[in-house]
């Protein structure tokens, strides 16, 4: 019996989901290091809410975007060191559709927290009141592309004993649109000003990488695996 797509990328989902459930660390530690970085500003800089106002977009951004990078190596390092990975690669099932399911379950375990958290760093920063809108709509936006973007370095990484710091200097320049429009926006919405142009830019990234990262995750996966 041939199972369809839908059922291939719920079940490959609902795994990924169950064994990060077992290894709690996987969703803990990228939250943790979020949490941590933000906390360390005010403590370094100082309690001037003027000075910690103007840079907590770009904090709470770089932060997030730290702790997506933190966790991105796992993405397919247990498939593919114990074969689930070259089985699943086998599959008739197209591999694009197995890819956007792990790249699901890794925003959901990691994407998704910072959001939820994001808000209350946001009141420790000092963060405009404007400004809090833009940051969940930005952090929607922009994690998904985080996950997706990244998920291509950790496909050509994957073989690799140590690509840690290559994945690193492969995945952070592709980052930087995404920080840019990111932290624009939030600093427009602090100032009564429209950012839609900004969230349009991030949702073309967002839109664009959902249709291409998992055929090139995929094309990537194949290489690593020979």
């Amino acid at each position: 019996m041939q199972i369809s797509y839908r059922e291939t990328f719920l079940t490959i989902l609902k795994r990924d989901l169950l064994i990060a459930l077992r290894h709690r660390d996987d969703i803990v530690n990228p939250l943790l290091f979020f949490v941590i970085v933000v906390s360390l500003f005010p403590l370094g800089i100082g309690p001037a809410s003027n000075t910690l106002m103007k840079i907590a977009p770009g904090v709470i951004w770089v932060a997030a975007l730290l702790s997506t990078l933190l966790s991105l190596e796992r993405l397919f390092k247990n498939d593919h060191s114990d074969g689930s990975l070259e089985q699943m690669l086998l599959s008739p099932c197209p591999t694009f559709i197995l890819v956007l399911a792990k790249i699901t379950a890794h925003w959901l375990i990691t994407g998704l927290p910072l959001i939820i958290i994001a808000p209350f760093l946001g009141v420790l920063l000092n963060l405009h009141q404007e400004s809090y809108v833009a940051l969940m709509l930005t952090l929607l936006l922009g994690t998904p592309v985080l996950s997706l973007l990244g998920a291509i370095g950790v496909a050509l990484t994957v073989g690799l004993k140590k690509g840690g710091v290559l994945l690193s200097l492969l995945v952070l320049p592709l980052y930087i649109p995404v920080l840019i429009f990111a932290t624009s926006a939030i600093d427009a919405a602090s100032m009564n000003l429209p950012y839609n142009g900004q969230l349009a830019i991030i949702a073309a990234l967002f839109f664009g990488s959902l249709t291409l990262a998992p055929f090139a995750v995929g094309s990537a996966l194949k290489v690593s695996t020979n």
